[in-house]
């Protein structure tokens, strides 16, 4: 059964037991899900749907960033509760350590050896972890690898 066929049997589930902010998120995921078909004007597959969530995820982060910035902690312990849900709806995310082997094999590749060679090294790496890893964090590992 396809995450896109799970997900409307989830919000059913979610209804009946009462839990709120899965319910709501379960329904944002498939509003998010139907835009992009709509969008795209083709029927998503699961990696199209888990693309839909690791946006969401992301601006998830990027909100829970700014409430907290913004000393607003009730919002971002809700955005918080539906970050945990978003992400159990994804496939299982690379370690920061499994990142760093993946980047010093592409480093070794390439050849790069000072930070002005990102470009070539995320240029290799993003399409290898697209969906495996969060695009910052690739980033980061390959800034302090690039720096040494």
């Amino acid at each position: 059964m396809s995450l896109k066929e799970t997900l409307p049997l989830e919000l059913k589930d979610a209804l009946r037991s009462g839990n709120k902010v899965k319910l709501d998120t379960l329904r944002l995921i498939l509003s998010a899900v139907n835009y992009a078909e709509i969008e795209q004007q083709k029927q998503l597959d699961d990696p199209g749907v888990h693309a839909v969530i690791a946006k969401m995820i992301k601006q998830r982060r990027e909100s829970i960033d700014a409430f907290k910035a913004g000393n607003r902690q009730d919002l971002a312990d809700r955005e918080q509760a539906e970050l945990s849900i978003l992400e159990s709806y994804m496939l299982r995310q690379l370690t920061r350590e499994e990142i760093t082997a993946e980047a010093k094999k592409i480093i070794a590749e390439v050849g790069a050896n000072k930070p002005q060679d990102m470009g070539k090294v995320m240029g290799r790496l993003s399409p290898m972890l697209k969906g495996k890893a969060d695009g910052k964090e690739v980033a980061s590992v390959v800034t302090e690898l690039l720096k040494q």
